[in-house]
């Protein structure tokens, strides 16, 4: 059965843990996910991104998280990453998730506060936790194949200690993704965090505090992030990584055309659940359940 993220998180911030929250395109992606976290006996925190959403998506991928979450005795979350569009924020509620994140930082304060107000007032009368963020994580390397990276300086969009409190204020929001140095997809450099950024905005702010981007940044880095209060990281990037790698290496060895699936995803789904275990254990959430 699936949980709201607000009770995952709040026993994150109490024990002073983080809950890494893996993006999952696919039923090899949310079986690795999901068999990992029960074996380690960890909270599991899936999300559904909006390239892999459209259309009936919505509804496909949200019914197989909820019927799959069944099946394990762990909690399961199922929240919506980076929406845009009230109307889509809407539709997904609808579906079945159990959170959602409505993303605003690209607008003026005044609008994205407006505007997250808004979702938070629909979402909590459904019951669902909702994360926002202020300050913007730009994109090192994502998408498509032939991506190269937009920003270079992660600096220049990092949150303001002085807006977030108010931002709370204004909107209720659950949770807040803030913008200390990180960026989403693969670094061009190794990212350096701002943790005197990070120490004022948790003096300002009572709420669970989400870094993106998450992949590719040094684990020392995290962990003292968590240590000054980040409770949620999202990754992506470094589970893409093993799942691609896994089916080249095995497609570039396989001899029959015919070759049944279990066998070609076999070496990304040990690669992949490799790569959640080790979130799971670094960021502290393992043997939480």
């Amino acid at each position: 059965m699936l949980v709201t993220m607000k009770d995952m998180l709040a026993d994150a911030k109490q024990n002073h843990y983080a809950l890494p929250a893996f993006d999952v395109s696919n039923y090899e992606m949310m079986r690795a996910v999901l068999e990992t976290c029960e074996e380690e006996r960890s909270p599991a925190l899936l999300m559904g991104l909006g390239v892999d959403l459209q259309g009936r998506n919505l509804q496909l991928l949200s019914a197989m998280v909820r019927a799959c979450s069944e099946f394990f005795s762990i909690p399961v979350c199922f929240h919506l990453d980076h929406a845009t569009d009230f109307e889509f924020i809407k539709a997904a509620i609808e579906a079945g998730f159990s959170s959602v994140m409505y993303d605003g930082s690209v607008l003026p304060f005044s609008e994205n506060t407006a505007t997250t107000a808004r979702v938070v007032e629909y979402a909590h009368k459904h019951g669902i936790t909702v994360e926002a963020e202020l300050g913007h994580v730009g994109n090192a390397s994502v998408g498509s194949i032939s991506e190269t990276g937009t920003d270079t300086d992660p600096g220049e969009s990092l949150t303001v200690p002085e807006e977030v409190a108010r931002f709370v204020d204004l909107t209720d929001v659950d949770a807040l993704a803030v913008a200390i140095g990180t960026s989403h997809g693969v670094y061009q450099k190794t990212p350096e965090l701002r943790i005197d950024r990070l120490d004022q905005i948790t003096a300002v702010c009572n709420r669970p505090l989400v870094l993106h981007g998450g992949s590719g940044t040094p684990d020392d880095q995290m962990q003292n992030a968590i240590h000054h209060g980040i409770t949620k990281i999202n990754i992506y990037s470094d589970v893409l990584f093993a799942l691609n790698k896994g089916l080249k290496d095995t497609l570039n060895t396989v001899t029959n055309p015919s070759a049944w699936p279990f066998l070609v995803y076999e070496s990304s789904m040990n690669m992949m659940k490799d790569v959640v275990r080790e979130k799971l254990r670094t960021f502290g959430s393992a043997g939480r359940v």
